[in-house]
């Protein structure tokens, strides 16, 4: 089997922060988007990947093979922004005939059995119910219990069922052939989506099931990616347990504080992720993400979402702050 990751996306709702930093590297919970999803594979034992990079590619490459340096994983350069369809088509030549695959995208964070998933034998679908079905790309299911059609934001949805981008393909030559078949060759769109490329299978009689996720994290935005920063942290198993002596400091629980971070004389928590290295003095700071590096004195933070290398000194806002910044609100 083999885990294909798109990470190529510009990430544009969550800028200024995506004009630095690949969406997929954003601090969550002490972790990032991506290790989320790499580290639910290689804890079941798999260990070959292929990412689709794009837009700070490079950025994404480094983090993988310094993080990850025992995963077989290859990086493939999508050039041109053909969406979701024509990146997972890129990974073709890297994947055996009729070989398993799981593509998982980028920016998706699910509570899921993911050993069920792969030892299912056909092809599945993750959904979620929501409640604005409009958004999502949407499944409908037939009586029996197979994908009867997939529409992609549809203006009148007939099911309430999102696809959350987690996808298992028994198939995968069917799928490569399609995208070929019904899209390059024709020539008719400039982008197309992994959604109508499934249900043009689906169509042609390829039998897709569904699998519900327990949760579904929205990482699109700033005020989700809060949320979901604080939802991560109240699960035992991303909050920090031993915090370190910090000088004339309470730390109100549930926080992540990485290695390396000098803290004094301030407040911190709850639902706070503080990254490696960071500096923080005479400050209280609730319901925020600090980036590694970065220096906050003097100020009072709250639903804040504050990038690497940024300087904050006397500010008390909410803030939205990308890397390499520096903001003095103290005079």
């Amino acid at each position: 089997m083999k885990v294909i990751i798109p990470v190529a996306g510009a990430g544009a709702k969550l800028r200024p922060h995506t004009y630095t930093q690949p969406k997929p590297l954003i601090p969550l919970a002490g972790k990032t988007i991506l290790s989320f999803i790499i580290d639910q594979f290689v804890e079941m034992g798999q260990h070959d990947f292929i990412f689709i990079i794009g837009y700070l590619g490079e950025k994404i490459k480094n983090y993988v093979i310094e993080k990850y340096p025992d995963i077989n994983a290859t990086f493939v350069v999508q050039d041109e922004r053909s969406g979701t369809g024509h990146a997972v088509y890129l990974a073709k030549e890297f994947v055996e005939d009729n070989e398993e695959i799981m593509i998982v995208y980028g920016d998706t964070i699910c509570d899921y059995k993911l050993e069920e998933v792969v030892a299912a034998p056909h092809s599945l679908l993750g959904v979620k119910k929501v409640d604005t079905p409009q958004l999502f790309g949407v499944a409908e299911i037939s009586s029996d219990g197979w994908v009867k059609n997939l529409v992609e934001k549809p203006t009148i949805p007939k099911s309430n069922l999102a696809l959350v981008g987690i996808y298992k393909i028994m198939e995968s030559s069917i799928l490569f052939k399609t995208v070929e078949n019904d899209y390059l060759n024709k020539g008719t769109q400039l982008e197309f989506h992994l959604t109508d490329v499934i249900n043009t299978m689906v169509q042609n009689g390829i039998r897709i099931g569904t699998f519900q996720v327990a949760n579904w994290f929205d990482c699109g935005k700033k005020e989700n990616l809060l949320e979901t920063n604080a939802i991560l942290l109240n699960k035992v198993e991303f909050a920090s347990e031993e915090i370190p002596f910090f000088d004339n400091t309470i730390v109100i629980h549930p926080v992540s504080i990485a290695e390396g971070c000098s803290i004094e004389n301030s407040i911190i928590g709850p639902n706070v992720t503080i990254g490696e290295k960071a500096i923080v003095k005479n400050s209280i700071l609730r319901d925020s993400i600090i980036g590694s590096y970065s220096v906050l004195e003097k100020v009072v933070l709250h639903n804040s979402l504050v990038g690497s290398d940024a300087l904050i000194c006397g500010a008390s806002q909410s803030l939205n702050i990308g890397d390499n910044t520096e903001i003095d609100l103290s005079k």
